[in-house]
């Protein structure tokens, strides 16, 4: 399974990035889920639900079923939060998994940016950024500057990057 990742501060589109890239790369014959990194206090359960209930009786992991979805939420409890590595093992193989977030790890990634922000660019600092998306024209970097409306050419870039082939 292939890794490719979004980074960016926040508010500068990752996740808007991601839904457009999601149906590019799907259209075009490739498998892809999905992983995003939240931070505390994030909680897809609530106070009230019976899979909160659970969790918070001490149960390690609830599931939660329906004819539709599934999902599996597994606590720490005072551990450290699990690597894009340990995380990708609880899925599905399928031909491109996208990380949103995750700046710190050492997969392959664009970096969202908007300069109209004020801030400077991440891939200064980061060595896995091999690319930014951007909203207007930014100078004197050392990694390709893609255009953030373009979403086929940001699927190409990740397409090639990745050697990814469709059946």
């Amino acid at each position: 399974m292939h890794i490719f990742g979004l980074t960016g501060r926040r508010g500068s589109g990752k996740t808007t990035l991601m839904i457009k890239l999601v149906p590019e790369l799907t259209g075009r014959g490739f498998s892809v889920s999905a992983v995003e990194h939240a931070h505390p206090p994030f909680d897809i359960d609530r106070p009230g639900k019976d899979s909160y209930r659970h969790r918070a009786a001490g149960a390690a992991e609830v599931m939660v079923a329906s004819a539709k979805r599934w999902a599996l939420i597994h606590a720490h409890h005072g551990a450290s939060g699990p690597g894009i590595d340990d995380l990708m093992a609880h899925l599905t193989p399928v031909d491109l998994l996208i990380a949103e977030g995750f700046t710190r790890e050492s997969h392959p990634k664009i970096e969202v940016h908007r300069p109209a922000q004020g801030q400077p660019p991440l891939c200064a600092n980061q060595p896995h950024i091999v690319a930014v998306a951007s909203d207007a024209p930014v100078d004197g970097l050392d990694v390709p500057v893609l255009d953030l409306g373009d979403i086929a050419s940001i699927g190409d870039f990740i397409v090639d990057y990745c050697g990814l082939e469709a059946d």
